[in-house]
């Protein structure tokens, strides 16, 4: 069968995903069991966008805010159908949204960058006297550096008390980390040596810098900020220490980070689970695989318990730089001593077993997660429908990707950039048909596609011949501000 084919029988199965190829969905007949936030979700993804306001109002339950923020959270990725949903109970008789579902809508707004709703939702905070408060402003601030826009988030962070929001020593700490989390530790520096003396800079301040420099791989400069944290009277953490040790990792200065833990040992400082996760780790992204699992027994020995971090560490390295077989004893090692794998571990594992070439044992661990009460995300289906488009499993790809379709785990960017590459390996037109099709969902679903995947689309079907389809994604591209002038139809 081939790909566009498929999705339109996909499509007429479920109505609600890959939208475009069925507009007209079909009011749903059942009601959701109360607080089930799944079903909810699914329910106003299927719900055409005018009827959703009565629909929910005829909902046989009352709504709380911890049900409103776990829907919220299942339509993260779909950030239209979220922010409908959020507005219709901002109106709602006797509901009142809580500071952490504004947020959720700040957060969306911020990602599709609507910065008009964005400050008309921090607006509305005020106007009920919910906020704004500090993790509100650390959702904006990072979300417009983010979006390439450090001196306006610098800006915004400087007028927070114009919002009746001071700063403090711990608003300045998170501004701080947002710099060095986008590899902006300069900009970050330069901020904190005007302002450590106005909010009195603790050693979480210097840990954010030094963290930041090492992020980059500046390692010298992180133990500059060490030396003058010492300097200014202040006593390194061990977290200062475990920062510095995974930046010399990081940089890939093996015998400088083995040098580090010695001297750690040495200066009897109380090594921890983090200390050891990040030298079994180290070591074994370097390929230091007999090494990382010394460090490991050594740690066994010494009576520090591994956390589930240090296992998924173990079986990352052994999947990636040993076998997979050897990793799936760690699994069950870890399963047995009573510790329960989380999503993380879980993806660890499927990568192994996609690469490995083990797609049926890595689908039974898929449906493993469920039964450990661990839903897949996600990063776990991005891994599988990676790998089938790489055996060039077109099909079974999408598939899967049908399967995201229900509230449960919408697709995100990655899905749908993995989905659309891979719609130009066959070199088929009709599954040129296709990318198209999934790049007006991604837009509709609040997306911004690349301007490379655009063009790349519009290539594709100008070749095929298929210049309506054409004209209609090149005046998408010219909505969504991607157009580039030398396109003429």
């Amino acid at each position: 069968m081939i790909a566009v084919q498929h999705v339109r029988r996909l499509s007429n199965t479920t109505n609600h995903h890959l939208s475009f190829l069925s507009p007209h969905s079909p009011k749903p007949t059942t009601s959701p069991p109360p607080e089930d936030s799944s079903v909810i979700a699914d329910l106003i993804l299927k719900t055409d966008p005018q009827n959703l306001p009565r629909t929910l109002e005829t909902l046989p339950f009352q709504w709380t805010p911890i049900l409103v923020n776990k829907v919220l959270k299942r339509l993260w990725n779909h950030a239209p159908k979220a922010l409908q949903f959020f507005k219709i109970l901002d109106h709602h008789p006797t509901y009142i949204h809580s500071p952490d579902s504004f947020d959720h809508a700040i957060d969306v707004s911020a990602r599709m960058r609507d910065y008009k709703t964005l400050w008309s939702l921090v607006a509305r905070m005020r106007n009920l006297r919910l906020g704004p408060n500090p993790k509100t402003f650390a959702i904006i601030t990072e979300r417009y550096v983010s979006a390439g826009k450090p001196d306006r988030a610098l800006k915004i962070f400087l007028s927070m008390h114009e919002h009746d929001c001071p700063q403090n020593l711990v608003t300045f700490n998170t501004f701080l980390d947002v710099l060095c989390k986008s590899n902006r530790a300069e900009m970050a520096y330069k901020l904190f040596k005007v302002f450590r003396g106005r909010f009195r800079a603790d050693t979480i301040s210097y840990n954010i810098i030094a963290n930041g420099f090492c992020l980059i791989k500046r390692t010298p400069k992180a133990l500059d900020i060490m030396k003058e944290m010492v300097e200014r009277g202040l006593d390194p953490s061990l977290t200062t220490y475990n920062i510095l040790l995974k930046g010399f990792f990081r940089a890939g200065q093996i015998k400088e980070a083995w040098g580090f833990f010695l001297q750690m040992k040495k200066r009897k400082c109380e090594i921890d689970v983090v200390t050891y996760t990040t030298v079994v780790h180290g070591f074994g992204v370097a390929g230091e695989v007999k090494k990382a699992q010394k460090v490991f027994d050594e740690m066994l020995e010494l009576g520090v318990l591994p956390s589930v971090a240090t296992y998924n560490a173990m079986i990352q390295i052994l999947c990636k730089k040993n076998s997979v077989e050897n990793a799936m004893v760690v699994f069950k090692e870890m399963v047995r001593k009573g510790y329960c794998p989380n999503s993380t571990t879980y993806n660890l594992v499927i990568r192994g077993l996609c690469h490995a070439g083990e797609m049926d044992r890595a689908i039974e661990y898929l449906g493993r997660m469920k039964d450990d009460e661990c839903e897949p995300n996600v990063q776990t289906y991005n891994v599988v429908i990676r790998h089938y488009c790489e055996e060039g499993e077109i099909e079974k790809s999408l598939e899967l990707f049908e399967r995201m379709g229900t509230g449960d785990c919408l697709p995100n960017l990655d899905t749908y950039n993995i989905l659309v590459s891979a719609m130009f390996v066959r070199k088929k037109s009709d599954d040129v048909l296709v990318a198209g099709k999934l790049i007006i969902e991604m837009v509709d679903r609040g997306f911004m596609p690349r301007k490379f995947t655009f063009n790349r689309v519009l290539n594709g079907l100008l070749l095929t011949g298929n210049q309506d389809f054409a004209k209609e994604i090149l005046r998408l591209q010219s909505r969504c501000g991607r157009l580039l002038r030398q396109f003429r139809l």
